[in-house]
């Protein structure tokens, strides 16, 4: 096991802060993941495990050990007359996994396409896209636990799945380390493009035919004409929670601004964060080398140079004047270390 001491970790986040790991090892195997939790010099250390680093901001060097996600592999775990069941390890790339579905024509996921990270994340944060989330199609993940160095294996119930929440990012933060996620997907698509400029864009690209392929196509499309690639400009994706608020609040909001950008959600109602953000006057803000992207106010961006406390202090602000604005509590998205 290679264990290095002071490293760079910003080739490891996709906002590309310049922060630096204390300690840093990379595990792809359960005989790696048992050498380093068994080793005592790293007993009482601080951990911190890193996928894709796409959803993480790093505030501060992290004084602990850091340890790189590396489980690779994608395979067909059984399957029955209406679905295929899909293990993949924690430490592949989300959408090249998406595209490997594609491929084998299983079904569920392509409305999830090109969100950055890696697959260990994506029950970790209930990844979620064009109405749908990962606990849609979610069955069961493998997960070794540092303090006893078992493999413990979780069911959609155990993970306790919320809007972006799930108990890897509370209850049992960095406790944990993925290996493998199993997906349960259709053998026959049942196409959902009901959500967001999908049918738009489908008729625009001139789709004929549904398929799978041609919706992660349209996907990829409206990613990319809103979002920055994290390779040209440091991000995280959306930086805030779309905020979930009640009808009376929504009612109250809506008088003022007609305009809202509003779904129901149970009981309640989802407002767009970016057009709340919007409203505010944060698009396309510039200070130095960070601010809010030109094209989706929902993102953070580094320019290059900027650190983690300026991203973290800009988050700040944005949030307070949307509280001040329209009495909506924003969240941050984003794990912040």
């Amino acid at each position: 096991m290679n264990i290095r001491e002071d490293v760079s970790l910003k080739q490891y986040n996709t906002f590309g802060i310049a922060a630096k790991a204390k300690f840093f090892a990379e595990v792809s195997s359960l005989a790696d993941a048992h050498e380093i939790c068994s080793d005592k010099q790293f007993s009482k250390t601080d951990k911190l495990i890193l996928g894709g680093g796409s959803n993480i901001l790093f505030t501060k060097d992290f004084d602990g050990l850091v340890i790189k996600n590396n489980f690779k592999g994608i395979e067909v775990d059984g399957d029955n007359d209406e679905y295929v069941f899909v293990k993949a390890g924690a430490g592949e790339n989300w959408h090249s996994f998406v595209l490997h579905c594609i491929e084998h024509n299983y079904a569920g996921v392509e409305n999830l396409s090109l969100i950055p990270g890696n697959v260990g994340a994506s029950p970790m944060q209930n990844i979620g896209a064009y109405g749908v989330e990962i606990k849609d199609v979610f069955h069961e993940l493998e997960a070794f636990e540092i303090a006893t160095s078992e493999l413990v294996r979780f069911s959609s119930a155990d993970c306790n799945f919320g809007y972006r929440e799930s108990v890897f990012k509370n209850k049992y933060r960095n406790q944990f380390i993925i290996t493998s996620v199993t997906f349960r997907l259709n053998k026959t698509p049942k196409f959902n493009i009901s959500y967001g400029a999908i049918e738009h864009e489908l008729q625009k690209m001139g789709v004929k035919e549904l398929s799978i392929a041609a919706i992660s196509k349209a996907v990829c499309n409206i990613r990319s004409s809103k979002l920055p690639d994290p390779k040209q400009i440091g991000n995280a994706g959306s930086f805030f929670k779309n905020p979930v608020v009640s009808y009376e609040l929504h009612e109250k909001i809506k008088k003022e601004f007609p305009n809202v950008i509003a779904y129901p959600s149970g009981s309640e109602i989802k407002l767009a964060a970016g057009w709340l953000i919007e409203q505010c006057g944060w698009k396309g803000y510039r200070k130095n080398d960070f601010g809010v992207h030109i094209n989706q106010a929902l993102v953070l961006v580094n320019y290059g140079g900027a650190s983690g406390d300026e991203l973290y202090n800009l988050s700040q602000e944005v949030m307070d004047s949307v509280q001040k604005k329209f009495g909506v509590s924003l969240e941050r998205e984003v794990n912040i270390v």
